[in-house]
């Protein structure tokens, strides 16, 4: 199966972008596997993929079944993977992030491509998800693949304005990228809680950033392969005050965050909610909460734990 675009095939629409799709992935060799490969079906077809991971083996399958996927090694944590992607990305002018476990609908990538054509302004899109298994104990790829082939509600709009593009499936405009020398924050950990905050309001100034409600995808939200539930909850607390004082994130947006977290897992972790690790987020909230306190609260102290 033919996954990347053979020259000569884009859409008089298109404008001739060249379209790629970058995914950091660790420990999920066989996710990543049956994500990219349901990339093939694709209308519009990418013009490259790029997989960043920290060892050969987390995507050994992938490599040896898809010749035309571009593989790199680079750090472990989403900024450096990404960062790692947008450089390798030089053939393109705009990139696609997807999680290792996002699943695009079939013209997905034609939307994209008709949008960024269509809206020179335009720096940042993300797709509209249908279906998000990150908030409940996950999707499967049947169960995506069934969600994505329902008849699609009727959009009033084609395009919304947002604050933040959605980590999970977020494109940009690489031209502005490398004009700014814009970066993903590495002093984020690991998964990198609100990465798609900070850069997305990076992007901010130099244009705009909207939701194409025609572009559909399913998030997975597998478990395995995620850091620990302590860590993520530190994070939870520790990001948004991180990026507050960066200037990225506003005060409103930061605090609702924390106290929506907050709130989730002392409910989750009273209920005895079994898909998450409430209690272990609850303690690293409660860790990083006494950290601020103590002054000493910081993103890679998640790494303590």
């Amino acid at each position: 199966m033919a996954l990347a675009q053979r020259s000569g095939e884009r859409g008089p629409t298109e404008g001739g972008l060249r379209i790629g799709i970058a995914i950091a992935t660790a420990n999920r060799p066989q996710v990543v596997h049956e994500t990219v490969g349901l990339l093939a079906r694709q209308t519009r077809k990418a013009d490259g993929v790029l997989v960043c991971s920290p060892e050969e083996g987390d995507v050994a399958p992938l490599i040896e079944t898809y010749a035309d996927v571009t593989h790199i090694i680079g750090p472990r944590g989403l900024p450096h993977q990404r960062n790692r992607l947008i450089e390798a990305a030089k053939d393109f002018d705009i990139l696609l992030f997807l999680d290792d476990d996002f699943i695009i609908a079939d013209d997905y990538l034609a939307e994209i491509a008709a949008v960024f054509f269509d809206y020179p302004d335009i720096v940042m899109t993300t797709g509209r998800v249908v279906a998000d298994g990150i908030i409940g104990p996950g999707l499967s790829f049947e169960e995506a693949l069934r969600r994505l082939s329902l008849p699609s509600e009727p959009q009033d709009v084609r395009l919304r304005e947002i604050y933040n593009g959605y980590g999970c499936n977020m494109a940009v405009r690489l031209e502005t990228v490398r004009a700014n020398t814009l970066r993903f924050d590495e002093e984020l950990p690991l998964y990198a809680w609100l990465e798609d905050v900070d850069f997305s309001r990076s992007l901010a100034p130099f244009g705009r950033i909207v939701r194409a409600e025609r572009a559909c995808g399913v998030h997975l939200g597998v478990k395995s392969g995620r850091q620990t539930g302590v860590r993520l909850g530190y994070s939870q607390i520790a990001n948004p005050c991180y990026l507050i004082a960066k200037g990225t994130c506003s005060w409103k947006k930061g605090l609702n965050h924390i106290g929506r977290n907050l709130a989730a897992n002392l409910y989750g972790t009273c209920r005895g909610e079994r898909s998450i690790d409430r209690p272990g987020r609850l303690l690293g909230n409660l860790k990083a909460i006494m950290d601020l306190f103590t002054q000493r609260l910081a993103p890679s102290r998640a790494l303590r734990f």
